[in-house]
């Protein structure tokens, strides 16, 4: 039975009939898959991986068609089905986990509803036992309270909630391959872990094969037994997992592997005044109910007393799950939002008591690059008009001068002049994340707000940005505020790191001794939950307890003691303060309250 192949794809082309001529989207491919194995199908956007799953799904977009090669599922030949048995074969066969939960679900109905529907497909069975159904399924999900959540509709969840409820409704009709096409890119390094654990669980219980389409080699190096590259179409190479990282065969494979940051990288730098200082900063959100006579319900603790030091010359990197505070922290920073309580100083000036040309200069000096330079950048404008637009705004320079600082920019972030007369459309996403880089530097700032920078590219451009990043911090000595999830790349990018949690700093100190000496519990649990890229690198697993509590209503004393595994008596009643535990080395636990060193 583990050596039943339950699927099997030979020679499979899909192409896309254009206007400018055909592409060849999947060309060519060829791999099995046995019950209870799993594999996984990596490579750069465009590569072919998802247009794979869609294939097999028999759900090929206009003006795209599957030319060539066959599909067999459980020994037959899905190609040659007709629709509605292919309908019939999703869901019940094959199902498909989507990268984002929010595009999955129905927003009108809530869980229980899409449950139910599913459930029906498959068993004729009056409405209340497939309530009891659905209950069970939302149990094998680890959804707590399970009962109570299926009149939750899905904005009412959290992302990592939303997800196992997109996982319990792949699994209600008991397929037998189940396609994960990134089904973790939009959940938090904590919630990643507890999500692939699941994914693991339900494969043991339900012996179904696992296709794992993902970017992530941390993700590959965890889940899967195979996998294959992909590069434009075609599969250049598949192996074993093991023999894939210890002796990858191919070129590309051997390139893709080498850009992939981890854990043992870390930045120089060296130390003196502070550029930026922020002190007991604070930004509550007052909650008001009632259109007409509105009053106030609680208040969103988003930021909530927390003070930091950007060097000159140096990254200071802000990690914690969504909703933690880092971006309302950037916002401030940028002056886009303003403290409830607290102060911002730069360069030793308090911010709050800027002046009009102060504020002007500060402008100029602070800049910003974000995650998606597809929505950062004008669509309606050249590539000339972006990079100058902050030119024209704070330098009086003549059209000549312009022109010349535009097509210098270029060749700083490694694009070329003739570039400067085209859109953001014509570029790729790296390209793109260039042009905003280099708006960034137009005004020669000292400060740059790095949020999410590289999120959004794949592993092998994510290097090559960080690398530039890096080049210009050193020629430029350029400050960075980093917020990222990916732990390796703060790990690589940063001179001092910040863990936040529910608005809170819980742990800061130099990269090296955060990642190899990390005391906060939440810190351990973080770091625990970032995959290495290498399948004998696995590091011990620590599962936190429950969701993130909301901002809205925290718990009292220490905000992670919910959640934590060494948690006291004290722990609900009283704040910890940021100690310092060794030199430079700051963490609010009150296993260290006393000065003492962790046990535990």
């Amino acid at each position: 039975m583990a050596d039943e192949v339950i699927l099997r794809v030979q020679d499979l082309q899909t192409h896309f009939f254009t206007r400018t001529g055909v592409v060849k989207a999947v060309d060519g491919i060829s791999f099995e898959l046995k019950r209870g194995e799993t594999l996984g199908i990596v490579g750069e956007s465009g590569s072919g991986k998802s247009m794979t799953a869609w294939s097999i799904l028999g759900m090929v977009p206009h003006p795209g068609r599957i030319v060539g090669g066959s599909i067999n599922y459980l020994g037959e030949n899905l190609l040659e089905k007709s629709r509605g048995e292919m309908r019939d074969i999703r869901g019940s066969g094959i199902c498909m986990v989507m990268q984002d939960p929010l595009t999955s679900l129905n927003p009108v109905f809530t869980v229980g509803d899409q449950l139910t529907e599913t459930l029906r497909l498959e068993y004729n069975e009056p409405r209340r036992s497939l309530r009891d159904r659905a209950i069970r399924l939302l149990e094998n999900v680890r959804i707590p309270a399970a009962e109570e959540r299926l009149i939750n509709f899905p904005h009412q969840m959290s992302g990592g909630m939303r997800q196992r409820v997109v996982g319990a409704i792949s699994i209600a009709r008991s397929p037998n391959l189940l396609i994960a096409d990134e089904p973790t890119t939009s959940l938090d390094a904590t919630i990643q872990l507890q999500y692939l654990r699941l994914l693991k669980d339900i494969q043991a219980q339900t012996g179904a094969a696992i296709i794992f389409i993902t970017h992530d080699f941390g993700i590959v190096a965890r889940m899967c037994d195979r996998v294959a590259v992909m590069y434009a179409g075609r599969i250049v190479e598949q192996s074993d997992v093991e023999d894939m990282f210890d002796h990858p065969a191919h070129p590309y494979t051997e390139a893709l592997l080498e850009s992939v940051p981890d854990l043992d990288t870390d930045a120089t730098g060296s130390r003196e005044h502070a550029l930026v200082r922020l002190e007991g900063i604070r930004r509550h959100f007052p909650v008001y109910r009632g259109n007409v006579l509105r009053r106030q319900t609680g208040t969103v603790k988003a930021v909530d007393g927390i003070s930091i030091n950007i060097m000159p010359g140096e990254t200071y990197s802000l990690v914690g799950e969504s909703g933690c505070g880092k971006t309302t922290t950037s916002r401030m920073l940028l002056m886009a939002d303003q403290p409830t309580e607290g102060d911002i100083y730069f360069d030793n000036r308090p911010m709050k008591h800027f002046s009009g040309a102060e504020r002007r200069n500060f402008k100029a000096s602070v800049q910003a690059v974000f995650q998606d330079p597809w929505s950062s950048l004008n669509p309606r404008m050249r590539v000339d008009q972006i990079i100058a637009e902050p030119l024209i705004t704070h330098q009086r320079l003549s059209r000549s001068a312009v022109r010349a600082q535009v097509q210098e920019l270029l060749q700083v972030v490694g694009l070329h002049p003739f570039h400067a007369e085209r859109y953001p459309h014509e570029f790729s996403g790296g390209q793109r994340q260039r042009i905003a880089i280099a708006r960034a530097l137009s005004t020669r700032p000292k400060l740059i707000v790095l949020d999410e920078p590289v999120s959004a590219l794949d592993v092998s451009i994510r290097a090559q940005i960080l690398n530039l990043l890096k080049e210009l911090q050193s020629t430029y000595e350029l400050s960075y505020l980093l917020i990222a999830h990916n732990l390796a790349t703060v790990r690589y990018m940063s001179h001092t790191v910040g863990v936040m949690y529910l608005g809170k700093i819980v742990e800061e100190a130099p990269p090296i001794e955060l990642f190899t000496n990390a005391q906060h519990p939440y810190t351990r649990a973080l770091i625990s939950a970032s995959l290495p890229a290498h399948p004998r690198r696995q590091r011990e697993e620590i599962v936190l307890a429950g969701e993130v509590p909301s901002p809205i209503n925290p718990p009292a004393g220490c905000t992670f003691h919910p959640r934590c595994p060494f948690v006291m008596e004290r722990c609900s009643a009283d704040v910890p303060a940021l100690v310092e535990y060794t030199p430079r080395h700051f963490t609010a636990c009150h296993l260290y309250a006393d000065g003492g060193k962790n046990t535990c």
